[in-house]
């Protein structure tokens, strides 16, 4: 009897003990993303004029088509006067930030999806080499759903969530012509993602593990703004 009792009591402690240490390791990588170990930046596209395109940003895609990536004047943006606008269609229209290097940290945007009828999403991109390889999560709001990808020589493929086998992102409220914030921590092969200030869900994938550029994603017709962009990288 004891020794019965004894095994399913150390089966007990070990499941214990292994779910301790996973917060543990969370607890630790949050720590240093918002403590004095991450370099925090802020870019509000507030510098540039409207009509113009933002310096320092290659404005391209994944795929075909004509996106067109301009900052404008908006009277609802988070920190006045300007955004970034994506308002041309293309596979995935995409705004890469040239002079940013970052393997661990975060990256996060506010957002405002205006139209689109193929399509209503806004993203950001992480561990960026080029226009066909990196990481991305956007949220959409004809879905009303929040996915992370990985975009690997140009192919797109879902990623699976940590804890679950199956499904495709998560349910989340995406509404049009209102502002939301999306933001992804992650640190070696470990993503964390949240919305509106609510942490969703976590993957791990090993794909691209080098240091890359971040930046801002769309889909097809998407007509998106985004403003106050931040970033930083662990030191």
């Amino acid at each position: 009897m004891d020794k019965y009792v004894d095994k399913h009591l150390d089966k007990h402690l070990d499941k214990h003990l292994d779910k301790l240490v996973g917060m543990l390791a969370l607890a630790s990588m949050l720590a240093l993303l918002v403590g004095g170990n991450a370099m925090a930046e802020t870019f509000n596209f507030d510098n540039a004029a409207a009509g113009t395109s933002p310096d320092g940003w290659t404005l391209t895609m994944t795929g075909k088509g004509q996106p067109k990536w301009t900052v404008e004047a908006e009277s609802t943006a988070p920190s006045k006067p300007n955004v970034l606008k994506q308002s041309g269609r293309a596979t995935f229209p995409l705004a890469i930030k040239r002079d940013t290097s970052i393997r661990d940290g975060f990256v996060e945007v506010k957002f405002k999806a205006v139209a689109g009828s193929e399509d209503r999403a806004a993203g950001v991109i992480w561990r960026a080499k080029d226009a066909d390889n990196y990481y991305v999560v956007r949220a959409n709001a004809l879905e009303d759903n929040v996915v992370l990808y990985k975009t690997a020589n140009g192919v797109r493929t879902s990623l699976e969530i940590v804890g679950r086998r199956g499904g495709y992102g998560v349910s989340a409220p995406v509404s049009s012509g209102q502002w939301h914030l999306l933001r992804c921590d992650f640190a070696g092969s470990r993503f964390k993602v949240s919305y509106d200030g609510r942490q969703l869900f976590e993957v791990e994938d090993a794909t691209i593990q080098d240091a890359g550029m971040i930046g801002l994603w769309t889909k097809a017709d998407s007509v998106t703004l985004f403003d106050d962009l931040t970033y930083g990288g662990i030191k």
